[in-house]
C-alpha cells in the first residue's frame, strides 16, 4: 500500500501542474478567456482541499481493508479530477483559437 505521505505528494504535484499550466495558458490566451482559466484554477484548489481533507480523515481507520479501499478511491478520484481539469483547460484554449 502506498503511504499517505506519497498520496499527499502526488496530490500536491498534480494540482500544482494544473495550476501552472493554467497560468501559462493565461499568458498566451486573450483576456476574454481569463475568467474561464481562473475558474479552472479555483476548481483545482477545491479538488486539492477536498481530497486532502479525505486523506487526513479516513472513515474506518481501524479496518485495514476499508482503509486500502478508501485510499484507492481517493487515488482514482485524483486521477479523474486532474484529467478533467486538463481537459477543461484544453477546451478553453481550443475555443479561443477557433475564434
Amino acid at each position: 500500500m502506498a503511504s499517505i505521505r506519497n498520496i499527499k505528494k502526488d496530490l500536491t504535484y498534480l494540482v500544482n501542474e494544473v495550476i501552472s499550466d493554467a497560468y501559462v495558458a493565461l499568458y498566451f490566451q486573450p483576456a476574454s478567456q481569463r475568467d474561464a482559466i481562473f475558474g479552472i484554477v479555483n476548481k483545482a484548489a477545491e479538488l486539492n482541499n477536498a481530497l486532502l481533507d479525505r486523506i487526513n480523515h479516513p472513515a474506518e481507520k481501524h479496518n485495514p481493508s476499508l482503509v486500502r479501499k478508501h485510499y484507492a478511491q481517493i487515488r482514482r478520484e485524483l486521477n479523474e479530477g486532474v484529467e478533467n481539469l486538463f481537459g477543461e483547460l484544453s477546451d478553453v484554449c481550443k475555443a479561443s483559437q477557433a475564434k
